[in-house]
């Protein structure tokens, strides 16, 4: 199955320089080009993208409101976004993956990288950059964060909803660790392993491994390490 993605960026080089590496793969095609991120979300809408690759700063509406949008859409619910950022370390990552984003990647990364970055967001499998996401997730939260009246306090209380062994594969999944090895772990098969990630998602409301790290976090299940 082919890959449609939606490139949202405000500089037309950049977009141009990531639709002919997209382009140039025989598993997915460039749907669409996007200046802003009013734009980003129509043109989701209308092309159908199963990937998003969104910019931050953008001009009127920017990735972050988008990123909100997309995710808040029950129609965009298969839609994974994929945060592109000059910057690796940048608090808005963070508020992007709480807006529902899949991940992210700097702008300074290999091509290679990003194909790769295309192809887990699309199959859902695992989040990416697990160490840096969750790494950077956890010396957020370690800060006091101004928008902490906005966090879903219900969250916490979902977590009593989760079997025991369930809270035990979502904290290996906020340490970064993929289905292969939470199974070597926990001594279980990998289907074992993804049974439980996707139960823990339905019950925590999460769309995806990442917005589980920032549940984990959030809710206090597991406690920022920082250096």
């Amino acid at each position: 199955m082919t890959i449609r993605v939606l490139l949202a960026d405000d500089q037309a080089l950049l977009r141009s320089a990531f639709r002919v590496l997209v382009d140039s793969e025989p598993d997915m095609e460039v749907v669409g080009e996007a200046s802003d991120g009013a734009e980003a979300v129509r043109m989701t809408k209308e092309q159908r993208a199963d990937v998003v690759l969104m910019d931050i700063r953008m001009p009127g509406t920017d990735g972050l409101a988008a990123t909100r949008m997309i995710s808040a859409d029950p129609e965009l619910a298969d839609v994974r976004v994929v945060i592109l950022t000059t910057f690796e370390v940048d608090d808005y990552v963070v508020q992007s993956l709480r807006a529902g984003a899949s991940g992210f990647l700097g702008k300074g990364s290999e091509p290679e990288e990003l194909l790769t970055a295309i192809r887990t967001a699309a199959g859902g499998q695992a989040l990416l950059s697990p160490a840096a996401t969750t790494g950077l997730i956890a010396r957020f939260l370690a800060q006091e964060d101004p928008d902490a009246g906005d966090r879903d306090p219900a969250r916490g209380e979902r977590l009593d909803s989760l079997t025991g062994r369930e809270r035990e594969v979502l904290v290996q999944v906020a340490g970064g660790h993929s289905n292969d090895e939470i199974a070597e772990r926990l001594e279980v098969s990998p289907l074992t392993v993804k049974t439980h990630v996707n139960r823990a998602m339905a019950k925590l409301g999460a769309r995806d491994r990442a917005q589980l790290v920032v549940i984990a976090y959030e809710s206090g299940l597991v406690r920022p390490r920082v250096e």
